[in-house]
């Protein structure tokens, strides 16, 4: 083996070939630097000017991506790939995946459609496909609930954009609707009046509209008396169990029963 020849060849290859590729890797290092701190100043951007906050963070998210992919196919050819033949497989690559992944152009699809419409956005609590959580990231090709026990949800874009969609979020009030239930032998105007009083005490009823309180059924064991009460969307599971707390506590304290369901059987003597 002639060691001078590959020293030269080492050297030749090193301050032709080699330093491309070092340049290029440096390149690609830096660039990619500039271009995700470039996305996370559009996200920034959109945030200190109230823009929506799921479209700026899809559009730095396709800014990123196209970036990368362009400086990573100049710099193939800088190195000195042949990148028409690259385009070419590129181009195989993708029919082949696209016929491989067909149904995961309709979550693409999907996906697409809940940016364009938004029936709902980032931070948003829905329910959807039978499931519910607050949306914390929505994707190309699905997208993500944490739900309230901590658990984290992937729906399909596909089924979530032409399927039902409980959006809890979108306006900023909600009505709790609650239904209190008292012996036939108990005064029913009574009891609405305490039912009443406590929605009017209670700092989270809003008070336009109106509480509503009256006398909804003559069920089989008891009367049942409807509520209904406006409050803040972020404020309902609150008033919602402090009602049940309050109503219990003071029907207890003024003496009315809250029936329990009861069959009465009379023996008749022949």
């Amino acid at each position: 083996m002639d060691w001078n020849k590959l020293v030269d060849s080492l050297v030749n290859w090193a301050t032709t070939s080699g330093l491309r590729i070092l340049i290029a890797l440096i390149i690609l290092f830096v660039t990619f630097k500039i271009i995700n701190a470039i996305g996370r100043k559009i996200e920034r951007t959109g945030q200190k000017r109230n823009a929506d906050k799921t479209i700026m963070k899809t559009l730095a998210y396709i800014f990123r991506l196209g970036c990368k992919v362009i400086v990573a196919i100049c710099l193939v050819g800088y190195v000195g790939v042949n990148t028409s033949g690259l385009t070419a497989l590129i181009t195989s690559l993708g029919v082949c995946v696209g016929l491989a992944v067909n149904g995961t152009l309709s979550n693409l699809a999907g996906g697409v459609m809940i940016i364009l419409t938004r029936p709902f956005k980032l931070d948003d609590y829905i329910e959807a496909q039978g499931k519910a959580g607050t949306v914390v990231d929505i994707r190309i090709t699905n997208t993500k609930l944490l739900t309230p026990d901590n658990k984290v949800i992937y729906i399909p874009n596909g089924a979530l954009s032409t399927g039902d969609i409980v959006n809890y979020s979108e306006k900023d009030t909600r009505r709790v609707d609650l239904t209190f239930s008292i012996g036939y032998a108990d005064d029913s105007e009574k009891a609405k009046q305490i039912i009443r009083e406590l929605c009017d005490m209670h700092d989270l009823v809003l008070k336009d509209p109106a509480p509503f309180v009256r006398m909804g059924e003559h069920a089989a064991s008891s009367i049942n008396i409807t509520t209904r009460v406006w409050v803040k969307s972020a404020d309902y599971w609150t008033v919602y169990f402090d009602l049940l707390e309050q109503v219990k506590a003071e029907f207890d304290k003024q003496g009315i029963e809250i029936p329990f369901e009861q069959v009465d059987v009379h023996i008749k003597k022949d």
